[in-house]
């Protein structure tokens, strides 16, 4: 008879170390926080906005970085960082993300290329990074000490919709989708779950004038069947769930956390 699990333990991240980018606020923050309560050590992120203050809520077990996402130079700095203090990273969140508006037809090409390097570029190369040095550290670790590697990337629900005034952002966690599946068909042999949560309409800053426009605010929550915007906790159990081992049978995945919205 098989020994028996208790399924707790399987959300259990003891001994494990994670690295979640854009936590100084947020849903970064949320996500940062929910890993250390579940045992992780937690690399916190931040550039614009300092990491330090979500770090510190957290505990010893955390610690905030600063690099800018922005650069093409920007995730080696950070992994580089995170690897000096850690040793290891065994989980990565890709949450950082930027947003610019403008027509379409007047979107500056250098805007353009700041919001792809962000939100797509930079997960990849983190995501590379981190696959890399968990893929070696799977080849010399004997099969019962293997253990999973795991990224979670942040989509949107314009990894489905279009949007509008927003083409570069629309691309770009379009882009998160299917990087997604595509690192997820590579490198679940190697031990490596890559998956994605699609936040809905999430109470943040980013969304701050969304929330002051009553006319804007009234259509949306009209649109959610939960009729009510997302908070930054909401999302804690399913990045913790796609973190944990309790996910390891799970990967490709976009998860829509929306109250419904793409149901509708």
């Amino acid at each position: 008879m098989p020994t028996q699990i208790n399924v707790l333990d399987l959300f259990r991240l003891d001994n494990k170390v994670a690295l979640v980018t854009g936590g100084a606020s947020g849903i970064g923050a949320a996500i940062a926080t929910a890993l250390a309560q579940a045992g992780a050590s937690v690399a916190v992120h931040g550039n614009r906005r300092p990491a330090t203050e979500t770090a510190e809520a957290i505990g010893p077990k955390a610690a905030a970085f600063r690099a800018d996402l922005s650069s093409t130079t920007g995730a080696a700095d950070l992994f580089s960082q995170v690897k000096e203090k850690f040793g290891r990273v065994d989980i990565v969140v890709n949450n950082a993300g930027t947003i610019i508006r403008h027509a379409a037809e007047e979107y500056p090409i250098e805007d353009w290329r700041t919001v792809l390097q962000v939100n797509l570029t930079s997960v990849f190369q983190l995501s590379q990074l981190a696959a890399r040095d968990m893929i070696e550290r799977n080849k010399s670790e004997n099969a019962e000490k293997r253990s999973s590697g795991k990224i979670v990337n942040i989509a949107s629900l314009l990894s489905f919709q279009g949007g509008i005034r927003v083409p570069a952002y629309a691309a770009s966690k379009g882009g998160v989708a299917q990087l997604t599946k595509a690192l997820a068909n590579e490198w679940a042999p190697k031990g490596i779950q890559v998956n994605a949560i699609a936040p809905g309409y999430f109470a943040t800053m980013n969304t701050e004038a969304l929330q002051a426009d009553e006319t804007r605010n009234r259509q949306i929550l009209e649109r959610i069947p939960a009729g009510r915007w997302g908070q930054p906790t909401d999302l804690a159990g399913a990045a913790l769930f796609l973190s944990s081992a309790a996910s390891d049978y799970v990967t490709g995945t976009v998860l829509t956390v929306d109250g419904g919205w793409m149901g509708r």
